[in-house]
């Protein structure tokens, strides 16, 4: 399969678009606000309350966009390197990121699993 142009391109836009939408659903400033607040925390120079939130907002959207781009670029980087030099790509660049999220979350439960049980942790 060799990958057209328009499939690169549309391929990195729904990349950033999913990355928008997994953010929104997976970080809710406002609970986190209220989280921090009920916690008796809060941020530096940042009064508690609706402040936090709009702080949370602005900072989640300034972060959001270079990972999403970041994402995206490893996303298409294969594809345009396939139709670049005209070589077959033997993993896609989704490919890469889902083993990548998958090894991510497996170290992340056996890091959980072994706080549970009490045991030190032998990957850190």
């Amino acid at each position: 399969f060799a990958p057209t142009w328009w499939y690169i391109v549309i391929l990195g836009v729904l990349v950033v678009f999913f990355t928008y939408f997994y953010t929104a659903i997976q970080f809710d400033p406002e609970k986190q606000a209220e989280l921090i607040q009920r916690q008796g925390g809060f941020i530096p120079g940042i009064r508690p309350g609706r402040a936090t939130v709009r702080h949370l907002e602005h900072v989640l959207s300034r972060i959001t966009l270079p990972g999403s781009l970041y994402l995206a670029f490893v996303a298409i980087a294969p594809s345009i390197m396939g139709t670049m030099w005209d070589i077959t790509v033997g993993l896609s660049g989704i490919s890469i990121l889902i083993v990548a999220g998958v090894a991510l979350e497996t170290m992340k439960q056996i890091e959980s699993q072994l706080l549970m049980r009490n045991y030190e942790g032998f990957l850190s």
